[in-house]
């Protein structure tokens, strides 16, 4: 029965080190990211790539970054200001999984009205999301990434979806 306990209390300890780790080596990417000069080119950067490698494995990690309001050096055209680290966050993760604006930000693009020549589609929807407060942005993008993630997957892949959800709401405790 020890053995047991032994076994499994280094398990537990291996499975915490590899979250931090990679929490970690988001946070590293993300300070390489803040480096770029403008917004547009963030998704062409090295550290960006690294992150799109991470793929939907890294989201909740990117949302626990969110609410970070550091400044960065990135300077946005949309908005003639600096963006803070959470918002090379919600970029990166918009980049990885698209995020239905109008449920998130409560705001409805019909004019598709975005920042002339950037792919960065959610950086038009910032002061929104700064208005009504970026970690209720965070709660609503983690509920549906809990609920999208799962619906219409089915089997093997609907485990391992819920698996990462589990393990990024246990982290977080």
């Amino acid at each position: 029965m020890k053995t047991f306990g032994h076994l499994f209390l280094i398990l537990l300890l291996n499975f915490n080190l590899s979250l931090s780790q990679t929490k970690s080596e988001i946070d590293a990417l993300l300070n390489g990211i803040s480096k770029t000069e403008n917004s547009k080119h963030i998704i062409k950067t090295e550290q960006a790539e690294k992150i799109m490698v991470f793929g939907e494995k890294a989201l909740p990690t990117l949302a626990d970054f969110f609410s970070d309001l550091n400044l960065t050096t990135v300077e946005s055209d949309c908005h003639e200001r600096h963006l803070t680290k959470g918002e090379i966050a919600i970029i990166m993760a918009d980049q990885i999984s698209r995020m239905p604006y109008a449920l998130l930000t409560g705001v409805q693009n019909c004019t598709l009205e975005f920042c002339k020549d950037n792919s960065n589609l959610i950086e038009y929807y910032f002061d929104w999301i700064t208005r009504d407060g970026v970690s209720q942005f965070k709660e609503k993008y983690i509920s549906w990434l809990s609920k999208d993630w799962i619906k219409g997957v089915k089997g093997k892949e609907r485990r391992k979806r819920k698996k990462i959800i589990d393990e990024w709401k246990n982290a977080s405790r």
